[in-house]
């Protein structure tokens, strides 16, 4: 086979997640990400970037084909046209959004084929397990599914807004109340505050603030908020901003509690080996003493008179994965998008126009038709 006719053959798919908040892309059989960027457009009415998630119906369409225009020939420089696409997506990514982008990739950028994958169950490739409690802590909610032998236990999945949306609304408004303008507190501003300043406290301290006896706090901090504005940040927020992730109420909704009741819900035989596998990902779960905190939670409600007697387990676990956790979803697709998957699970052009639609998580033999060569 000439050099050339074997170069042409190997061009490597293109990976992407595309997250509420933010977009990773890549090719595939790479460590990293080439790209990761916000998940906004340019709104004509407004003159503002807003966020992909927020259209619907045709100006979704719209929007996403804008969006991936602009990551296809400014970012990746490559040619979509009968390129190899992988998509990294949530089980529970909303059936509109997925209906579009198959559109664009199949209609607008005419690409051979997309591998959809799912992000609680490629991660698992990084870490070389099969079984683990997936815990996604993303922009807008926490989602916490079981993945057992491969195969992820839908009927146990669990999910409440506690990411980083509910702590940016939490440092606002702690902000607000200590006299700082709203005005200055911009969305990137809260971000970076968030980022530089703020931790999980212990649960302890949590106790202690719950009870209104609140400990020593720990030093307030001073932050540039652009030109020479300076504001100061309480030491107590930097401490409790966080503490949304872990209310306590008779609803126990909680991200501890999500954990069990995830691990509740799978039968008996499961439980131990999910308790001694749980896997943490999404931009929110790499702040400071979040797993610590977890493990502390995790261990007292397990004692609690809510689950004693009910989980039969007396530890947890948790996995270090080889990659940041932000993209490290985006580096199990990227695996998945060099081997020979991609040509036997994907849905391709070809079945695409025959039959417009994208099958359903649920219907894996009807994925497996739509994808066979």
């Amino acid at each position: 086979m000439p050099l050339f006719d074997s170069v042409m053959q190997e061009k490597p798919a293109v990976v992407f997640e595309i997250g509420s908040a933010y977009t990773k892309l890549g090719f595939a059989a790479e460590a990293h990400p080439r790209f990761i960027l916000p998940t906004e457009v340019l709104d004509p009415s407004t003159g503002t970037s807003k966020n992909l998630f927020s259209f619907h119906g045709m100006e979704l369409y719209d929007k996403v084909v804008t969006f991936l225009n602009e990551l296809f020939f400014k970012y990746v420089l490559v040619s979509p046209k009968d390129r190899r696409i992988v998509i990294v997506e949530s089980v529970l990514c909303p059936t509109e959004f997925r209906e579009c982008l198959a559109r664009a990739f199949f209609r607008h950028f005419e690409v051979s084929l997309v591998f959809f994958v799912p992000t609680h169950l490629v991660i698992l490739t990084t870490l070389a397990v099969s079984t683990a409690l997936v815990i996604d802590l993303g922009f807008r909610e926490a989602v916490v599914l079981p993945v057992y032998s491969g195969v992820q236990v839908l009927h146990a999945w669990q999910a409440q807004p506690l990411a980083s949306e509910a702590v940016h609304a939490e440092i606002r408004r702690q902000l607000i109340d200590s006299g700082v303008a709203n005005s200055l507190l911009t969305d990137d501003l809260i971000e970076n505050i968030k980022v530089r300043t703020c931790f999980v406290t212990k649960h302890s301290r949590a106790i202690q603030y719950r009870e209104g006896k609140p400990p020593a706090p720990c030093p307030d901090v001073e932050y540039p908020a652009g030109g020479e504005q300076i504001i100061r940040i309480p030491g107590v927020v930097r401490e409790t901003a966080f503490e949304v992730l872990f209310p306590e109420d008779n609803d126990h909704l909680g991200l501890p509690y999500l954990m069990l009741d995830a691990i509740l819900k799978c039968p008996l035989d499961m439980r131990r080996e999910l308790a001694e596998n749980i896997v943490l990902i999404g931009g929110t779960s790499m702040t400071q003493g979040l797993t610590a905190r977890l493990q502390e939670e995790l261990t007292h409600l397990l004692n609690s008179d809510l689950y004693k007697g009910k989980l039969f387990i007396k530890s947890f676990k948790f996995h270090s994965a080889p990659a940041k956790a932000n993209f490290t979803a985006w580096l199990g697709g990227s695996i998945y998008g060099g081997t020979d998957l991609l040509l036997t699970r994907s849905l391709t052009k070809d079945a695409y126009c025959k039959n417009p639609r994208v099958p359903d998580w649920t219907h894996l033999d009807d994925k497996r038709t739509h994808g066979s060569n």
